[in-house]
C-alpha cells in the first residue's frame, strides 16, 4: 500500500508540471526527486499533507489563471495524488505524564484543479509513538464533515457504505478522503489524536511529524502564511519541569511548578523543514504522586478517578538486577527474509547488552523447538561468539508455529533457578488455536508460590499474531508487551524493547492505603515493575474516601526493601478521564477476548463511544453534513414562526431541525482495529504485511465486469449447444444470427465501460 501511495504522489508531481502559476510566483514549481534519492518512503507524508485525487489528468490547470494545456489522452489509473498547496497550520499539544494531547488544524487549496471541475481530496496523517486518531473535522465550501465513534454489529457494518480509500498505508500515517471539492476552494481540516512521549535517561520526548516538503509552499509573493505552535507540559503536583531541546523558536508564557507553557505564532515564508520536537526532564519528590479527580455528569461510570504516577529518576544512582534470559523465538516459515533477519540483528544487540554474571538461552520454535544448550549459559565473550554462530546455522525460517511447547520447555528451564530476575521473551509473527489454553498454563504456574515466578515480556510482528494474547500474557507476567506493524521498524522497536526490559530496577511493588476504597479497579491489575527507561503509571476507579497518602514498597536489586510514600491531591484540569480510557480499553479489550466476556465487550464499547478512542468493539464513520439543505430547511421553520406558531411548537421544530437526519450522509472508515489474529494466514505461513490492501487493477476491474457481462448473457448455455446449432442454420440465417452477436457485443462492450469508467 505505501508504494502505491508513493507511485501516486510521483505521478502527482509529475502533474502538477501542468499548472502555470504567473510570472510572480516566488516558490519554485515542484520536481520529481532525483533517481539516488528515491526510496519507498521518499514521498511518504512527514507532515499532515492533502492531495488532489487526480484519474482524469485533463482537470489538472490553475483555477485563478486559466492557460491553454494540450489534450492529454487516458486516465491516471490508479488515480495520481497531487499534494496541495497550504495557506495556515496550527499545531496544539498538551503533554500530560506519559501521554500527549495533539490538535492540528490547517487550510489547504485546491490549487491544481480547473474551477470549473472537482476532484476528490485525500487526507493523509502521520503520528507519533503509538499514535491513535481521536477526532477529524473537515469545513469545505457546500459541506462539513466530521467523524463519530459508533457501536455497529456485522450486519450493520454490510449495510453501510464505506469509504474505499483510506485507512493506514502505515501504522502510523492515518488517510482518508472527502469526496467532491470544488476546484480553487479552500478546505478548514482539524484533526485530533494521542501519542505515547517516549522516556529515556530521565527525560520525555515529544515527536511530532512536522516536515513540510517545499511544494506546499502556496504560489506567489503576496500570500500570507500564518504558523502558531502552542504547546502544554504538565507534569502534575509536587514536580518541576526543566526544558532540554526545543525544535522551534518557542517563547515561555507561563511558568507554574509542574506545568509549563509555550507560544509561537507569526508569519512566515516557508514552512517548517524539520518534526516538532522538544524534550523535557521532570524533578518529583520524592519519585511521583497521585491524582484525584471526579467525573463528569456525562460520564457512565460515575465512580472517582485516580492516577499513580512512580518515576525512576536518574539511572546512574540505581542499580538493576541480575538477569536470567530466556528468548523464546518464531522461526516459522512465515519469519522468512527481512523479519528473521532483524530479529537476529536485534537479539545479538540484545545479547552484547548483558552484564557479567548474566545467564541466557535461545528457545527457537516451528513445528519443533531448537535449543542452543540445555541450561543457561553465562554471558561471557566465548559463549556470546558461540550463540551467534549458531544462530547463523539454525534460526532457518520453516515449518509452523507451535508456540505451547517452547513456553513449557522455557518455564521448565527456569523453574529451578535462584540466581536473578527470570525473564522470558516471546517474540512471534503468528496465531495458534491453543491460545487461551496457554494463558492458562501460564497463569497456573505464575501463581504457584513454589515456583520461580518470571517476567514475561512480548513482542509481536505484524497484523496476523492476536495481539491481545499477547498483551494479557506480559500483564499477568508483570512485564511490557510491543509490537512492530512495519517491516521496516522491526529491528529498532525489537532493540528499544529488549533494553527496556533489562533496565529493572524496583520489583514486586506493592500499594498499601487503599483497602478500604469499595470497588476498586486498577489498570493494569497486576503492577508492573518499576524501570530506568520507563514510569510506572497506574489508573483506575473506586468509590469511598481516598487516603492522604499512600506507601509503595518494592525490593531494589541489592535485595533491600523499597519504600516510597506518594502524596495525594486532587486536580481538575488533567484529562484524566482520556489517560484512563485507553489504559482501560486496551487491558480490558485483552481480559474480554480471555474471558469471551460479551458484558465487559459491552462495557468496553460504551467507554470507547464516551471518549472517542476506537476499540475492538466500535468503528470510526464519517458524518457529511449538507450546509445548503441545512439552511434551507432552518429558513423554512423560520417562516413557520412568523405566521403565528405558538413559541412551544416553534421550539420543537427547531429541534427536530437539528436532528433531521437527511442532512447528514453516515459512511464508515477503513477499519483500524487490530484483531484477534489471523488463524488461517499463521496456517499457510503468509509473511507478515502481506494483507495490505492495495489500490485497484483496471485490468482486473475490466476482467470482473467483462466476466459479469457474459455470464448474464451465456449463462445458460454451452459451447457444444452452440456449434450443433450454428451447423444447422442456413446462410440467410448465419448472416443475421452474426450481425446480432456483433450488437450484442457492442452492447457488452458498453456495458463493461459504464463498469469500469462510467463512476468516475
Amino acid at each position: 500500500m505505501a508504494e502505491e501511495f508513493v507511485k501516486a504522489v510521483e505521478d502527482g508531481i509529475r502533474l502538477s508540471k501542468r499548472i502555470y502559476f504567473g510570472k510572480d510566483r516566488s516558490v519554485a514549481p515542484p520536481k520529481p526527486m532525483p533517481a539516488m534519492d528515491k526510496s519507498s518512503h521518499s514521498y511518504l507524508p512527514s507532515s499532515p499533507m492533502v492531495y488532489a485525487v487526480i484519474p482524469d489528468p485533463a482537470v489538472v490547470d490553475n483555477p485563478d489563471i486559466p492557460s491553454y494545456q494540450p489534450h492529454v489522452h487516458g486516465r491516471c489509473d490508479p488515480p495520481a495524488l497531487i499534494p496541495l498547496q497550504m495557506n495556515s497550520v496550527c499545531l496544539e499539544a498538551d503533554c500530560v505524564l506519559d501521554t500527549a494531547f495533539v490538535s492540528l488544524s490547517g487550510s489547504w487549496r485546491v490549487h491544481c484543479v480547473m474551477g470549473t471541475r472537482f476532484v476528490d481530496c485525500r487526507v493523509a496523517i502521520p503520528m507519533g509513538e503509538q499514535g491513535s486518531i481521536l477526532g477529524v473535522e473537515v469545513e469545505v465550501p457546500r459541506k462539513s464533515y466530521s467523524t463519530k465513534v459508533v457501536t455497529l454489529d456485522h450486519k450493520d457494518m454490510e449495510n453501510e457504505p464505506k469509504l474505499e480509500d483510506g485507512g493506514f498505508i502505515k501504522p502510523q500515517i492515518f488517510t482518508f478522503t472527502i469526496p467532491e471539492i470544488d476546484g480553487g476552494s479552500n478546505l478548514s481540516i482539524k484533526v485530533r489524536w494521542s501519542q505515547k512521549l517516549l522516556y529515556q535517561d530521565g527525560q520525555y520526548t515529544l515527536t511530532v511529524p512536522y516536515t513540510f516538503p517545499e511544494y506546499v509552499t502556496p504560489a506567489g509573493k503576496k500570500m500570507a502564511k500564518k504558523e502558531r505552535i502552542k504547546v502544554n507540559l504538565n507534569a502534575g503536583p509536587g514536580t518541576g519541569i526543566v526544558c532540554k531541546t526545543i525544535s522551534h523558536p518557542l517563547k515561555e508564557l507561563r511558568r507554574n511548578g509542574g506545568q509549563l507553557g509555550f507560544l509561537y505564532d507569526t508569519g512566515v515564508l516557508t514552512w517548517s523543514s524539520c518534526d516538532f520536537v522538544i524534550t523535557y526532564s521532570v524533578s518529583v519528590s520524592p519519585s511521583g504522586g497521585v491524582i484525584l479527580q471526579s467525573p463528569s455528569m456525562i460520564d457512565i461510570d460515575q465512580r472517582e478517578m485516580f492516577c499513580l504516577s512512580l518515576f525512576p529518576g536518574n539511572k546512574h544512582k540505581r542499580k538493576v538486577f541480575r538477569k536470567e534470559v530466556l528468548f523464546v523465538i518464531d522461526i516459522s516459515e512465515s519469519m522468512l527474509g527481512k523479519p528473521l533477519e532483524d530479529t537476529k540483528n536485534a537479539l545479538v544487540a540484545a545479547l552484547l547488552k548483558l552484564d557479567q554474571g548474566d545467564s541466557f538461552n535461545i528457545i527457537a520454535f516451528n513445528d519443533e523447538i531448537h535449543l542452543f544448550s540445555s541450561s543457561l549459559e553465562l554471558a561471557t565473550e566465548k559463549t556470546l561468539d558461540k550463540v551467534t554462530e549458531w544462530m547463523s546455522t539454525n534460526l532457518v525460517a520453516q515449518g509452523g508455529t507451535n508456540m505451547l511447547l517452547p513456553l513449557n520447555q522455557a518455564l521448565q528451564m527456569i523453574s529451578n533457578t535462584h540466581n536473578g530476575t527470570p525473564i522470558i521473551f516471546l517474540i512471534t509473527d503468528g496465531a495458534v488455536e491453543n491460545e487461551r489454553h496457554i494463558c492458562d498454563v501460564m497463569m497456573s504456574h505464575l501463581s504457584n508460590e513454589k515456583l520461580t515466578r518470571p517476567r514475561l515480556h512480548t513482542f509481536g510482528i505484524g497484523s496476523f499474531c492476536n495481539h491481545y494474547f499477547l498483551q494479557f500474557l506480559a500483564t499477568m507476567g508483570k512485564g511490557s508487551c510491543d509490537a512492530a506493524y512495519d517491516e521496516d521498524s522491526i529491528e529498532v522497536r525489537m532493540k528499544g524493547f529488549f533494553n527496556r526490559a533489562f533496565s529493572t530496577i524496583v520489583q514486586n511493588i506493592t500499594i498499601d492505603g487503599l483497602e478500604n476504597l469499595d470497588d476498586l479497579e486498577m489498570y493494569p491489575s497486576c503492577i508492573p515493575d518499576l524501570l530506568s527507561e520507563r514510569p510506572v503509571i497506574i489508573t483506575g476507579r473506586y468509590s469511598g474516601d481516598f487516603p492522604s497518602t499512600v506507601q509503595l514498597k518494592g525490593v531494589l536489586a541489592d535485595m533491600s526493601n523499597f519504600s516510597v510514600d506518594l502524596k495525594v491531591e486532587e486536580v481538575k484540569e488533567m484529562p484524566i478521564d482520556k489517560i484512563l480510557a485507553k489504559q482501560q480499553i486496551e487491558l480490558c479489550t485483552a481480559q474480554a477476548w480471555f474471558s469471551e466476556d460479551k458484558g465487559l465487550e459491552e462495557e468496553i464499547a460504551k467507554v470507547s463511544v464516551q471518549n472517542s478512542v476506537i476499540s475492538e468493539y466500535t468503528c470510526m464513520v464519517l458524518l457529511e453534513t449538507d450546509k445548503g439543505k441545512k439552511r434551507k430547511t432552518d429558513s423554512a421553520e423560520k417562516g413557520k414562526g412568523k405566521k403565528g406558531a405558538s413559541r412551544s411548537s416553534e421550539k420543537k421544530e427547531k429541534k427536530q431541525v437539528s436532528t433531521e437526519p437527511d442532512c447528514q450522509k453516515r459512511t464508515v472508515l477503513h477499519n483500524f482495529k487490530y484483531g484477534f489474529g489471523n488463524l488461517t494466514a499463521t496456517i499457510e505461513n503468509t509473511p507478515p504485511g502481506s494483507n495490505e490492501d492495495r489500490l485497484p487493477d483496471p485490468g482486473e476491474k475490466f476482467v470482473m465486469a467483462a466476466s459479469n457481462c457474459c455470464s448474464k448473457m451465456c449463462g445458460h448455455c454451452c459451447c457444444l449447444c452452440c456449434i450443433q446449432m450454428c451447423s444447422r442454420v442456413n446462410d440467410q440465417c448465419a448472416i443475421v444470427f452474426t450481425q446480432l452477436c456483433s450488437a450484442l457485443s457492442c452492447l457488452g462492450c458498453y456495458y463493461c465501460w459504464e463498469a469500469c469508467c462510467g463512476s468516475e
